[in-house]
């Protein structure tokens, strides 16, 4: 039997790096430039050095990704808007078996969990990623930062409890979500404002995400009265032309609508006791651009 080469190797686990990068990054395109980066340093490397391919993998895509977060961060760019992560396509449910595992993947990726990690220091980010989504040790963490173990716990607990105390936390019921989801759109390309209004919690928030390039309420909108009358006026306004698809991003149903074929609008809500109590809308066209082949 032929032996793996190194890139059968690294294409094996390149979900996994790019699970990682993009849960540091909140970025697809950054996640595929750190993957990459990886890959030269992994093609360099001497593999018969390599006892776990997989952990030395994670250890380079890691510290390449707290890199370049804070490449981000020093730039100290400023956002038009709330800020919401790059969409991603998800889909556990072809590839990991175990549910509880799953629920675990889809939460560490949501727009919620994605928010807060933004808040994060580089290296708290890090061992949250990889404790919390990859299960790794804090042995393994320790020895991929460069850290001592006693450090790394401190940052694992700093930084589930700042994520606890600031995501909501609602439980995350697949069939809920895709009948409300449903229901929203069909009330919202109706214009029925009191069809709509009735889905949503009295103190719903709506998170729209242009980077200015597009409408979206350029601040937090809250209460059902406001979103909802946004999302019909938005919507008469902007159906012609659109169509829509439904896929999974984020770890959840979402709505993808397209104009003329290209990607215009990611829509997701976070549901529970059968009403919504956030609506997460990504409009800038720059985080839309890998939905394309979708």
């Amino acid at each position: 039997m032929t032996a793996d080469t190194p890139t059968d190797v690294f294409e094996a686990h390149r979900p996994v790096l790019m699970g990682v990068a993009y849960r540091m990054l909140g970025r697809v395109a950054d996640a595929e430039d750190v993957v990459q980066d990886a890959w030269l340093r992994w093609s360099g490397a001497d593999h018969g050095q390599v006892r776990e391919p997989r952990a030395y993998l994670v250890r380079i895509t890691t510290r390449l990704a707290i890199d370049r977060l804070r490449e981000i961060r020093a730039r100290g760019e400023t956002y038009a808007g709330p800020w919401l992560p790059e969409p991603c396509v998800t889909d556990f449910a072809d590839t990991v078996a175990d549910g509880a595992e799953r629920a675990v993947l889809a939460d560490s990726v949501s727009f919620a969990v994605l928010v807060v990690l933004e808040s994060l220091s580089p290296l708290e980010r890090a061992v949250f990623v990889l404790r919390e989504a990859f299960g790794l040790p804090h042995a393994e963490i320790a020895a991929a930062l460069d850290r001592g173990e006693a450090a790394v716990r401190q940052l694992a607990a700093r930084a589930r409890r700042h994520v606890d105390e600031r995501r909501p936390r609602y439980p995350v019921d697949p069939a809920e979500r895709r009948d409300l989801t449903e229901r929203f759109l069909a009330a919202a390309a109706d214009g029925d404002l009191a069809a709509l209004t009735a889905l949503l919690a009295p103190d719903v928030r709506l998170v729209g995400d242009s980077g200015g390039k597009a409408k979206a309420p350029v601040r937090i909108l809250e209460t059902a009265d406001k979103v909802g009358r946004f999302l019909v006026a938005v919507t008469g306004e902007e159906a012609p032309g659109l169509s829509v698809r439904f896929l999974e991003i984020n770890g959840g149903f979402a709505i993808l609508a397209l104009r003329d074929g290209t990607p215009d609008t990611v829509l997701q809500l976070d549901v529970a006791d059968g009403v919504v109590h956030t609506v997460y809308l990504v409009r800038n066209p720059d985080k839309l651009q890998s939905l394309a082949a979708r």
